[in-house]
């Protein structure tokens, strides 16, 4: 796995690498706005996980889940984490820290 500086970096390599969605993250699931499809976590694989810390905050933190769907389909996962992470149901949490 490639490490990164920053997640702009990142994102623009993973995107090169075909994880051209963008999904955003609800309580249950994963939804991409740009085909409106809603992932569970039966749905999806993550790839990869790249994590960040803000540069005067380490509160201020952020990971990058490369995300594969059952279907094929390959996206990106931007979140927070720490004080700002929101709620999200069991199933989904457990599915995001696998990795």
């Amino acid at each position: 796995m490639e490490s990164y500086d920053t997640l702009t970096e990142a994102l623009e390599a993973v995107r090169k690498q075909g994880f051209s969605l963008d999904y955003n993250l609800k309580n249950d699931c994963l939804k991409c706005q740009q085909n409106a499809i809603e992932l569970h976590p039966a749905d999806f694989d993550i790839v990869d996980v790249y994590r960040f810390e803000g540069m005067t905050d380490p509160g201020d933190s952020t990971v990058l889940y490369t995300i594969e769907a059952k279907n094929g389909q390959r996206g990106t996962l931007v979140d927070a984490y720490g004080p700002y992470s929101e709620a999200i149901s069991p199933e989904m949490a457990a599915k995001l820290t696998m990795r």
